[in-house]
C-alpha cells in the first residue's frame, strides 16, 4: 500500500513543499556530520494510522540508519505512548519532522474518529462506511485511515461502482431510465431513491442496491419494512457520531457519513530529538 505511485507522489509534494531548496534553519544550525535519535510519542488517546508512511518519507530524503515502529495502524495508542523511534542524522530527522508528524496526525485522527463510528453500531449487524468526502489529492490515505479504524471503504472514485443519485436520474429521464442504462453494467450498481414513489419504482425495475438519503431513522425504518429484504439499504444523510446508533437499528445494512473525514480532528502526537555523541 505504501508503495502505491499515488502514495510515493503525494509523499514527494509534501516534502518538496516544506523543505523545497533546503531547510535553512537546520542547514544553518546543524552539522552535517551530527547524528541524532528522534522519537515520536503520541500525546493523546488515539487509534494508530499513517506510521508506515515515516519509512517513506526517510527514504525519500536519503534514508536512515535505523527506524523501528512497534505499533501497526489500527492499533490503540494512549498519551504519551511511544509509537516510533528514528536514528540517522540530525538534518533528516529535523527535516522530516513536520511532514511526518502532518500526516501521522491527520490519518490517526480519522482513524480515532471511524473507530468510534464503528464502536457506535456495534452489535446492531449494520457497517460504517465512508464516501469520497475526503480531503483533494489524500483519498487513498483518508480511506486506509478510515479502514484502520474499522470503517469500511465504500468506492475509491467514480470509476470502481455506479452510484446512482438524484442528479443522474434527472439527466437519465428517471429511474428506469438509468437502471436500463447500467443493466450490462460488470461494476456494483446501487441508486438513490428519496421518495416512496421511487423507491418502488426502483424496486420494481430490479434495484439491488438502495440508497435511503435525508430519513429519520423512523422514516428509514418504515421504507427498511417495506422493502423486506428485497434490496441491501444503504442510509446516508445527517448521519453524526450521535445518530448513527439510531440509524443502524432500522434494520439498514449499511451507513455512511461523510464527517468520518472532512471533519476528523487531527490526532496529537509530537517528535522529540536527542543528539548522539
Amino acid at each position: 500500500m505504501m508503495d502505491h505511485a499515488d502514495i510515493r507522489s503525494l509523499v514527494k509534494l509534501a516534502l518538496d513543499e516544506d523543505i523545497g531548496p533546503g531547510d535553512a534553519t537546520t542547514l544553518a544550525c546543524i552539522a552535517a556530520d551530527r547524528m541524532a535519535v528522534g522519537r515520536y510519542y503520541a500525546r493523546q488517546d488515539a487509534v494508530l494510522a499513517g506510521v508506515g508512511l515515516l519509512e517513506l518519507i526517510y527514504e525519500m530524503r536519503g534514508g536512515v540508519q535505523h527506524l523501528h515502529l512497534p505499533i501497526p495502524d489500527g492499533q490503540c495508542v494512549s498519551d504519551g505512548q511511544l509509537v516510533g523511534e528514528v536514528r540517522g542524522k540530525a538534518r533528516t530527522l529535523l527535516e522530516c519532522e513536520r511532514v511526518s508528524l502532518n500526516f501521522l496526525q491527520r490519518l490517526s485522527g480519522i482513524a480515532t474518529l471511524a473507530r468510534r463510528f464503528a464502536d457506535a453500531v456495534s452489535g446492531t449487524g449494520c457497517k460504517v462506511l465512508d464516501t469520497r468526502k475526503t480531503t483533494p489529492g489524500l483519498r487513498r490515505l483518508e480511506k486506509m485511515a478510515t479502514a484502520a479504524g474499522g470503517v469500511q471503504n465504500h468506492r475509491m472514485g467514480l470509476y470502481d461502482a455506479v452510484l446512482i443519485k438524484n442528479n443522474h436520474i434527472a439527466a437519465a429521464g428517471g429511474i428506469r431510465a438509468a437502471l436500463e442504462r447500467v443493466q450490462n453494467s460488470p461494476l456494483f450498481v446501487e441508486i438513490e431513491v428519496r421518495t416512496q414513489a421511487e423507491l418502488e419504482e426502483a424496486l420494481h425495475c430490479g434495484a439491488k442496491h438502495l440508497l435511503l438519503d435525508n430519513l429519520t431513522p423512523a422514516q428509514a425504518a418504515d421504507w427498511i419494512r417495506f422493502i423486506a429484504g428485497r434490496a441491501t439499504v444503504e442510509l446516508s444523510g445527517n448521519i453524526t457520531l450521535d445518530t448513527v446508533r439510531a440509524y443502524a437499528e432500522t434494520g439498514a445494512d449499511f451507513v455512511s457519513s461523510g464527517a468520518i473525514t472532512h471533519s476528523a480532528a487531527s490526532a496529537d502526537f509530537n517528535f522529540r530529538v536527542e543528539l548522539l555523541s
